[in-house]
């Protein structure tokens, strides 16, 4: 690809004044109109050191609102983000909708920069770059606009900049060893980063090369790509928007068509295998049975807690279930001898408007462990495929691909050395009318249940349909479903501690 360029163009002062005049006004009425939209951006500027990234980002934020973007330079990862996934420090700046944010370098260093001083190398560069387009397609497919830079210099010209850099004091300090090395190695470097390109050159996040010998040129072309990514990401909102208007004049056919589907799930749920059909909730423990092994399994997890903090190793629980489940009380007894400092229990509500801005797994990847900590996700991202596809607070496209996207996120999440598990706590229709109505004859408890606890009583069915196929699509090696059978609480929470006291001593073997 970057052999085909021709690093020849450039354009004279008097056109790049006139073209400049015009996409100047543009970009600032997409930015209002992208905000109107509630339609977010991301600008990515890569390419070879000295091409003139930062020169660019100062031009392109003239013709802004200000307070309407967010600049991110994106270097040497920090303590603090080294111990956390390598997408992590990615996806918490990933923008509002509405808003734009522009990336100094990116995502693209795990497979350029630490890949050429051998930081990255076997299979976290294949792992890299599969985390990458999931990324990507992941915040494209939430409506997002990214738009990838790749500013492209010779070796030659890099090197006379270089060089004037170092002679001025006030910018030598912009020219590194490492700048200087991969000048020296600049063949070797360039095929790193022709296969990037190639690997990564997807229809919904496509690459374009900025001839950036000229510095004219390169700003004209960074602004009309800019422009033209913005401009057909508001035509294709307005277009969804006529299309849902077109089709909701046609309710009388859309219902037909909507029966005929309700009948056609019907036929499909006596046919589909029912995953937790197959859970004994008959198993049970005596209460001296359960304090025996309950005092045995928490001296073990305060000892094993302690060798996760010493090797460094992160843990991701997620616990789901039947409302009155039994999610608390497991999550209390699991984290009662562990120390306070080194996990966090995170109870997920109804997401706020800051969290309805960005992507819906936005808010999950800002409480990821870092390395050798513990996070407990009370309620998790599977939400998604459970309440807010049944309750509508989804569109259906948006659940369905769901399951990939978080298959791709707990990926992430293991390729980074996290124990990944999560729970299904399940109990029986009879046993959760039954704990309801203990909890409202009991003060202390009465704030547990709602009027909404017992309306999904009502919807048993459709969340058991919806409960068998997240079990189905999400289980994976890597990041197993355990359904916990708990109509005996004592015998759930035991198989939670022991399935966690396993898998930590499993991964210990291992390391």
């Amino acid at each position: 690809m970057l052999e085909k360029v021709d690093l020849s163009k450039e354009m004279s002062k008097e056109e790049y004044k006139e073209k400049m005049t015009q996409l100047e006004a543009r970009i600032g009425r997409l930015q209002r109109e992208c905000k109107a939209l509630k339609i977010p951006v991301m600008i990515v500027f890569e390419g070879f050191g000295a091409a003139g990234k930062g020169l660019q980002i100062g031009k392109l934020i003239q013709s802004m609102d200000p307070r309407g973007f967010q600049v991110y330079p994106i270097k040497n990862e920090t303590e603090e983000e080294r111990m956390h996934p390598f997408l992590w420090r990615f996806w918490t700046k990933t923008p509002e909708k509405g808003r734009i944010a522009i990336y100094d370098g990116s995502w693209y260093r795990r497979v350029l920069i630490d890949r050429f001083e051998k930081r990255t190398k076997g299979r976290e560069l294949s792992e890299a770059f599969h985390s990458i387009n999931s990324f990507e397609e992941q915040l494209t497919q939430d409506g997002n606009v990214i738009v990838k830079l790749f500013l492209d210099i010779s070796k030659k010209e890099q090197k006379k900049r270089f060089e004037k850099l170092q002679k001025n004091k006030e910018t030598a300090w912009r020219v590194t060893q490492g700048d200087l090395e991969r000048n020296a190695k600049y063949d070797e470097y360039a095929a790193m980063m022709e296969e990037m390109l190639f690997k990564t050159d997807t229809d919904y996040a496509p690459w374009t090369i900025i001839e950036a010998t000229d510095r004219r040129f390169a700003t004209v072309k960074i602004y009309a790509t800019v422009i033209k990514a913005m401009a057909d990401q508001i035509e294709k909102v307005s277009r969804q928007a006529q299309k849902k208007e077109a089709l909701d004049q046609e309710t009388e056919d859309h219902l037909n068509v909507s029966e005929v589907a309700r009948e056609a799930d019907r036929d499909l749920r006596e046919l589909q295998v029912s995953i937790l059909s197959k859970a004994d909730l008959s198993l049970k423990y005596t209460r001296e049975e359960y304090e025996e092994k309950l005092d045995k399994l928490q001296k073990k997890i305060e000892k094993l807690h302690g060798e996760l903090y010493r090797r460094r190793i992160p843990v991701v629980l997620g616990f789901e279930g039947w409302d009155a489940g039994g999610k608390g009380g497991a999550i209390k007894r699991l984290t009662a001898k562990m120390d306070a400092r080194g996990y966090a229990v995170n109870p997920t509500a109804s997401p706020n408007d800051i969290e309805k801005a960005h992507h819906y797994l936005w808010r999950f990847w800002r409480a990821m462990p870092k390395a050798g900590h513990v996070a407990i996700f009370d309620r998790t991202w599977y939400g998604r495929v459970m309440v807010e596809r049944i309750e509508g607070f989804c569109t259906k496209a948006e659940w369905q691909r769901a399951y990939k996207e978080m298959n791709d996120m707990e990926k992430d999440l293991y390729d980074a050395g996290a124990i990944v598990i999560k729970f299904w706590m399940h109990i029986d229709k009879d046993e959760q009318e039954r704990r309801f109505k203990e909890r409202q004859q009991n003060p202390e408890k009465q704030w547990k249940i709602t009027d909404e606890d017992w309306r999904n009583r009502e919807k048993w069915d459709q969340y058991e349909d919806a409960v068998n196929e997240m079990l189905l699509r999400t289980s994976t090696d890597y990041a197993p479903w355990v359904v916990v059978e708990g109509n005996d609480k004592y015998y759930a929470r035991i198989k939670v501690l022991k399935t966690v006291v396993d898998a930590i001593e499993e991964r210990l073997k291992e390391k």
